[in-house]
């Protein structure tokens, strides 16, 4: 059991990535089965296409962006809620001028990333 603030988690530049940062708020050693993360993509940021090994499920706290899930292209903002299928190829790029910020969890499972 735990309780923090966002506010006292330490965030990481994401590699690959421009103007992209994670935190994790509850991590795989705090959790048996989900780990929770915040990312933040500046204005002008953006995440390449990449896939991942694991789910995705994330609920966007603030900003717009464009999100590219395979071939199709969604703008999401503040209350969408965005589900990721393991080996998806997925990418992000803000929109405007506020930060994109959104909640990701994760199974606790090994997660790899594959830069498209």
């Amino acid at each position: 059991m735990s309780v923090k603030h966002i506010d006292n988690i330490p965030s990481e530049a994401v590699p690959n990535a421009i103007g992209v940062s994670k935190q994790v708020l509850i991590s795989a050693e705090e959790a048996p089965h989900f780990a929770m993360r915040c990312f933040t993509i500046q204005p002008g940021g953006k995440m390449p296409l990449h896939t991942n090994t694991v789910e995705h499920e994330q609920y966007v706290l603030s900003g717009k962006a464009k999100v590219t899930l395979g071939e199709a292209h969604y703008e999401v903002g503040a209350g969408n809620v965005v589900f990721i299928p393991a080996g998806m190829p997925h990418a992000y790029a803000t929109i405007g001028e506020e930060p994109f910020r959104f909640l990701c969890s994760i199974p606790n499972l090994e997660d790899r990333t594959t830069y498209l």
